[in-house]
């Protein structure tokens, strides 16, 4: 699901971009494209590596995850191949479904899950934390 709003955030960026520099419209469109692009872009990326921590996978596999929110429509393309891939399937390790022994980001996110609600509040400080951080230092090209 974030995959696919990470695509519909990149097409009204797109279409922000269009009509400021094609149409004449003024930064509206960039404005608002741009907030929330930035903002689930970032969301899907720790999603990525809160599934890849999750599901065991190696580290260059999770930055490929990333990576590809850079890529306009990347993303669906290839967590469609992850999931042919069997990559997305699996339980939350909490504890009780641990299959091997994890790093401690795996010890951590088994930790968290067992505490769903306190895993989003700081999935969400986080994702806010960031985003006021990057806003703070101004849009790219700034």
């Amino acid at each position: 699901m974030v995959a696919i709003a990470e695509t519909v955030t990149w097409s009204l960026l797109i279409a922000g971009m269009i009509g400021k520099y094609v149409l004449q419209l003024g930064d509206l469109g960039v404005s608002i494209g741009g907030f929330l692009h930035g903002l689930v872009f970032l969301a899907y990326g720790m999603t990525a590596v809160l599934v890849g921590v999750n599901q065991r996978w190696r580290p260059r596999l999770m930055l490929l995850a990333v990576g590809t929110a850079v890529i306009p429509y990347a993303t669906i393309p290839v967590d469609r191949w992850l999931d042919r891939r069997g990559r997305l399937d699996g339980p939350w390790h909490t504890g009780s479904t641990r299959v091997a022994p994890g790093s401690r980001a795996a010890r951590l996110l088994e930790r968290m899950l067992r505490h769903p609600l306190a895993l989003g509040i700081t999935f969400v400080i986080a994702l806010a934390t960031i985003m006021t951080a990057l806003l703070t230092l101004g849009p790219p090209g700034k």
